[in-house]
C-alpha cells in the first residue's frame, strides 16, 4: 500500500474518486503534490482518514463536526470526555430531528387519509395552497 494513486486510495477506502477530491476541497484530507510526470501518490494515512470520515458520516456527523473529530484523533489530543460530549450532542440532535420527522409523517398521513375520502379537490394541494 506504499504507492497509492487516487484510484487506489478510493478503492481501499470504499469511496469514489470524486469523494476524495471533495474531501480535499473541504480540507479534510491533504492533496499530495503532483509530480511533473505521473500521478499524485497518496500516503496510507489518507485511506485511514477517508474511512474515518465515511464512518463518521454514516452515524450522522456533519463535515464540520468530522473535521473537529479528525483533529482530535490525528493530532492525538483527544480528550475522551470532549469526544463523548460531542457524540451526546449528536445523539440529542438526532432525537430532535426524529421527532420533527415523526410530526411531518403524521401530518402527511392525515392528508393522505383525506385523499381516500374522495373529495372533489385534492386535500393535499388545498392544504399547501392555504393562506398562512
Amino acid at each position: 500500500m506504499s504507492q497509492l494513486t487516487i484510484g487506489g486510495a478510493s478503492k481501499l477506502s470504499g469511496v469514489g474518486v470524486e469523494t476524495i477530491r471533495f474531501y480535499e476541497r473541504q480540507k479534510l484530507i491533504e492533496q499530495p503534490p503532483k509530480p511533473e510526470s505521473g500521478f499524485r501518490i497518496y500516503p496510507p494515512e489518507t485511506v485511514q482518514k477517508v474511512r474515518f470520515i465515511r464512518r463518521a458520516k454514516e452515524i450522522g456527523f456533519s463535515l464540520r463536526e468530522i473535521e473537529e473529530l479528525l483533529g482530535f484523533y490525528f493530532a492525538r489530543q483527544a480528550n475522551c470526555q470532549d469526544v463523548r460530549d460531542r457524540a451526546q450532542q449528536k445523539v440529542d440532535d438526532l432525537h430532535t430531528r426524529i421527532a420533527v420527522l415523526q410530526k411531518m409523517a403524521t401530518a402527511l398521513e392525515l392528508l393522505v387519509a383525506e385523499c381516500d375520502k374522495g373529495a372533489g379537490t385534492c386535500p393535499i394541494l388545498a392544504r399547501l395552497a392555504e393562506e398562512l
